[in-house]
């Protein structure tokens, strides 16, 4: 199993989910490229080459799950490499934007090059309720301090990638083959129910499952849950049929991430 991150965070956004996961699964947690421990992410860099970046790592048939950014990387995978992909866990994932929508990650874009540090204080704003933050402060000042450490230039690029791939890929999600779940919270602002139930209504089998109560950061807000779910997708959990590791992952790296850590319990 693989799981990748979202725009601006990092592979430690899964630390909640892990020994979950990791009992169940040998996990490789990586950084997508301009994050974290990998290399900067050009200006023009393309939702293709990160998901190349990630299918180097891969030596066969493997669970994705990908959350918001990650989760078009790995719709993007599942196009381009099959023979990787055993399942698609797509968490919290945009898929095709009205015009509406569409211009309202515009003006977030926007916002990000004119005023970073503004930007990231909106995204904890939108990402947090008043009570989560309350409860747990340390949290939303530790997402707040990754966005605030991001190359500049690096967030840009992949933000715009999260600001505009779900356009180009929505024609072509018909023809992922691998099982695929979409989730998202009940209270996810920018990566709506309406948006997991039209990512899987657009993929043969997909299914939609929404958290209630939950806003956008699953891994963070609702660890177990979400585990649950993944789990139970992959044929790992303990009341599911198997419980077998189908997706392993052989922890090399090919030297597209530095960032990368692999996990077995």
């Amino acid at each position: 199993m693989v799981l990748l991150h979202g725009v601006g965070l990092d592979r430690r956004m899964w630390d909640r989910c892990l020994p979950a996961l990791a009992a169940r699964h040998r996990v490789t947690l990586v950084d997508l490229r301009g994050h974290g421990a990998s290399p900067a992410a050009a200006a023009g860099v393309s939702l293709a080459e990160l998901a190349a970046d990630v299918g180097a790592l891969l030596s066969g048939p493997t669970h994705v799950v990908g959350f918001s950014l990650g989760a078009l990387v790995a719709q993007r995978l599942g196009l381009d490499r099959p023979d990787l992909t055993a399942s698609l866990t797509l968490v919290s994932s945009v898929a095709g934007r009205s015009e509406e929508e569409r211009a309202a990650v515009a003006r977030r874009q926007e916002l990000a090059a004119e005023d970073f540090g503004a930007s990231a204080w909106a995204a904890v704003d939108r990402w947090f309720s008043p009570a989560w933050r309350a409860q747990d402060p340390g949290l939303a000042q530790r997402v707040l301090d990754t966005l605030l450490a991001n190359d500049r230039a690096s967030y840009l690029a992949c933000y715009r990638v999260f600001a505009t791939a779900d356009t180009g890929l929505w024609r072509w999600l018909p023809r992922i083959a691998a099982p695929t779940v979409a989730v998202t919270g009940e209270h996810d602002p920018g990566s709506t129910p309406a948006m997991s139930h039209r990512l899987a209504g657009r993929i043969s089998g997909g299914r939609a499952v929404i958290v209630p109560g939950a806003r956008h950061l699953l891994p963070l807000e609702c660890p177990q849950e979400l585990a649950d779910v993944i789990l139970t997708h992959t044929g790992a959990h303990p009341g599911s049929p198997t419980g077998t590791d189908t997706g392993s992952h052989t922890g090399t790296d090919t030297g597209a991430h530095t960032g990368q850590e692999s996990h077995r319990s």
